[in-house]
């Protein structure tokens, strides 16, 4: 999928199916065919592969070509199935506007033409649309921070909850959530360590390239102490996932241990019965109890003595 954006004063226009994309802005490409990569790179820039955009190498990732900055981040996003994951993204800065490949779906992408005129940056130059695109995705990484802290903070307090002691499902409910959101933090994380990347290299190759970057210094460091922040409040949020994993399992072991303590407790009081039982079952040929007229009903007084007796003392020690 191919979408173009002029600029229309301070907002971004989506062009025509059909129109010249000279007259883009930007360029993003999703997914793309082979026939948009042919039409984007007569744009003079050159459209990486999946393969070389999930390269690790920092050179393949941060580059200088030909007046073009190539950044790559790893932003969360979903699959066309609607699968969540982290996948690269590349921003191409030439002098005259910005093109971006992905191959998966992060929401800023979506949303940020239409909120492009509300911006810091506006849309005056690529390098405005650059930054107020960065913007988009960090104010989305907070969103979705301050919505997973959120699901933490109620995990939490029913994981505590007395009922949660007695519902096994409950429990196990509250770890798998605690999971998931575990797995978002740390690709939020990822992604806020691939754009602090991104921005320092776009900070350190200012001169290189032309533009109004000289204005935009102030934005550029908002940014940065934005992720700066956000990275320090993922780091809050992994404490308090230990601390919900610690208390579900601690919870779970509570539970286990009030099933194993009944069992016990039954097994405690059925014991000596049991020895009674077995005494009474041997089959020895002297054995003067057998010929008692009343023994059936002495054995079974004393199995419930037994009991009874091993009931009080377990209450007497608080065991119950």
């Amino acid at each position: 999928m191919l979408r173009a954006y002029a600029k229309d004063g301070n907002r971004l226009k989506p062009l025509l199916p059909g129109a010249s994309l000279t007259e883009a802005a930007w360029v993003d490409l999703y997914r793309p065919l082979p026939e948009q990569v042919v039409q984007t790179n007569a744009l003079g820039v050159e459209v990486p592969t999946l393969e070389d955009m999930s390269e690790i190498e920092i050179s393949s990732r941060l580059f200088l070509d030909g007046g073009n900055a190539y950044m790559t981040a790893v932003l969360p996003g979903l699959t066309p199935d609607g699968e969540p994951i982290s996948g690269p993204v590349t921003f191409i800065l030439a002098p005259d506007r910005l093109v971006t490949i992905r191959h998966h779906a992060p929401r800023p992408f979506d949303t940020f033409p239409e909120r492009a005129d509300r911006s810091a940056t506006g849309t005056r130059s690529a390098e405005r649309i650059f930054l107020g695109l960065v913007e988009e995705i960090i104010a989305r990484q907070a969103d979705l921070l301050e919505a997973s802290g959120a699901v933490l903070d109620k995990t939490l307090r029913a994981v505590f909850l007395p009922q949660a002691r007695k519902r096994p499902a409950a429990l196990q409910g509250a770890l798998e959530r605690i999971g998931t959101e575990s797995d978002l933090i740390a690709r939020i994380r990822l992604a806020l360590l691939s754009l602090e990347r991104v921005l320092t290299f776009y900070a350190a190759t200012q001169g290189v390239r032309s533009g109004d970057t000289g204005k935009l210094k102030a934005i550029l460091k908002g940014h940065q102490r934005d992720l700066q922040a956000l990275q320090e409040h993922t780091d809050s949020l992994s404490s308090r996932v230990s601390l919900a994993v610690d208390a579900t399992i601690g919870m779970i072991g509570l539970q286990q241990n009030d099933t194993v303590r009944v069992l016990s407790v039954v097994a405690a009081l059925f014991l000596p019965p049991t020895l009674i039982a077995s005494t009474y079952g041997m089959n020895f040929q002297r054995m003067p109890e057998l010929q008692w007229t009343y023994g059936y009903e002495w054995a079974l007084g004393l199995m419930v003595a037994t009991v009874v007796g091993t009931w009080l003392l377990l209450r007497w020690k608080n065991w119950l």
